[in-house]
């Protein structure tokens, strides 16, 4: 797994400001199609075209753009949905830390996270891979995330990644047009009606926890999950980037992550970083603790211990 430095990130960046228009000055350029659809009744796909930067919207224009997306996934899916906006809560600082010795590799977590956050089943898009390495090494080059049959398998042990939610978060710093930045709770966000998905944010990443919409996301009616967040969930198009987001449209009203509920052996722990009583703050006291790619300098607030 490589990873950018700063210059070359910088690098990118300029490029990207040179080569390319403003997002804004591009999409003005398809002005007439945009218009030659709504005015065939795709109203929709117009509002789409040229909705603002969500930190830009007004509560009004939130509430308009939320009734649009309930609109569209009744239309969509025969699914009445409820998409919300849960703001960052005060004083906290989310925080993630799992358990490599209790890990047996079952991916429960990787399948609660699809179901819980509305991915594409075909073509099949996770936020978590589960990493199956041979035991005395942490080398995940030689690591299989394709492996099948019972687990665990003797001589291995299993290291899902997912994102990690960094301070210093590289993919942040390598969208030319700011669709993706980093909230108060700590939680990396995108901004899935600004992405233009360049994947310059994939190639920063050191965790390869960036996913790209390579065609429409397909769902089945029975497999939507109707309860949905603006930032997290809700439903992608295709040609955007997506990423764990901590199940914010949970955790943010005092709900676990999917993928930690799901875990059968209790290797996921979550909690505020801010709270010393938290049981993630009690891991990190008490624990021996890795932190995957340090060198990567992303200091992410993802945490993988031994007992």
């Amino acid at each position: 797994m490589s990873t950018l430095d700063e210059a070359q990130v910088a690098e990118m960046a300029e490029g990207v400001q040179r080569a390319q228009v403003t997002r804004r000055n591009f999409l003005m350029t398809l002005t007439a199609a945009v218009a030659s659809t709504a005015a065939c009744g795709g109203g929709n796909a117009w509002e789409g075209y040229f909705q603002q930067h969500y930190k830009r919207l007004t509560d009004e224009e939130k509430q308009a753009l939320i009734a649009r997306l309930e609109a569209e996934a009744l239309a969509r899916h025969g699914v009445r949905v409820h998409v919300s906006d849960p703001a960052p809560l005060q004083a906290v600082e989310f925080g993630y830390a799992l358990n490599l010795t209790a890990c047996i590799g079952c991916r429960r977590c990787e399948y609660a996270c699809a179901q819980e956050n509305n991915t594409s089943r075909a073509p099949e898009l996770h936020y978590i891979r589960v990493l199956e390495i041979p035991k005395g090494t942490l080398d995940v080059i030689r690591a299989d995330t394709t492996y099948e049959g019972e687990v665990p398998r003797e001589g291995n042990f299993y290291m899902p990644v997912q994102c990690h939610q960094c301070r210093n978060a590289p993919c942040v710093r390598a969208c030319p047009v700011n669709a993706t930045w980093q909230e108060p709770d700590g939680v990396i966000v995108v901004d899935y009606d600004w992405c233009i998905g360049c994947r310059y944010c994939e190639v920063a990443c050191p965790y390869f926890a960036r996913r790209f919409n390579m065609a429409d996301p397909s769902l089945r009616p029975s497999e939507v999950n109707p309860d949905q967040g603006l930032l997290s969930n809700r439903a992608r198009e295709k040609g955007v980037m997506e990423k764990c987001h901590f199940c914010l449209h949970r955790t943010r009203r005092g709900e676990y992550p999917a993928c930690l509920e799901a875990c059968p052996t209790g290797a996921r722990k979550f909690g505020n970083l801010l709270d010393p009583n938290s049981e993630v703050r009690q891991v990190l006291a008490t624990k021996r603790v890795y932190v995957f790619r340090e060198d990567a300098g992303t200091l992410p607030r993802f945490y993988y211990y031994f007992d």
